[in-house]
């Protein structure tokens, strides 16, 4: 199956989020790649993007919380510290001085600068494991 039909299948109970993940894919390879080795594999839970290691995911929230937007995909990716911003949804420290971020965007134009260098330092950072 190539990359599209894994796409299609993947986003069959949310089409309406497959353009917004479309944005996040096409600016992770626009930065991402130059940096070195890229990888996207479509899951049944999850897209993942890593290099030697997972870097980020994009994913449809199967356990929502109250007042999350429906519907809504999950930007994931992890840091060595925690960020303080309103736009991320959840952080967990599942490891020390590993930093776990989830932000919900819902529109193409939630993809911007900001989200962006979160997930290229998380890029960086995957390299230092």
């Amino acid at each position: 199956m190539n990359h599209n039909d894994e796409l299609i299948r993947y986003f069959a109970s949310a089409p309406e989020m497959m353009p917004v993940y479309r944005v996040f894919e096409d600016r992770v390879t626009e930065q991402c790649a130059p940096r070195g080795p890229l990888a996207i594999r479509v899951q049944k839970t999850q897209i993942t993007f890593s290099n030697r290691y997972n870097f980020a995911c994009a994913s449809l929230p199967v356990r929502r919380k109250k007042g999350w937007p429906n519907p809504c995909l999950m930007i994931t990716f992890g840091l060595e510290h925690r960020l303080e911003s309103q736009r991320i949804a959840v952080a967990t420290e599942p490891y020390l001085n590993r930093w776990t971020h989830h932000v919900l965007v819902t529109r193409p134009e939630d993809i911007d600068d900001e989200l962006m260098s979160w997930v290229c330092a998380a890029y960086d950072f995957s390299l230092t494991k």
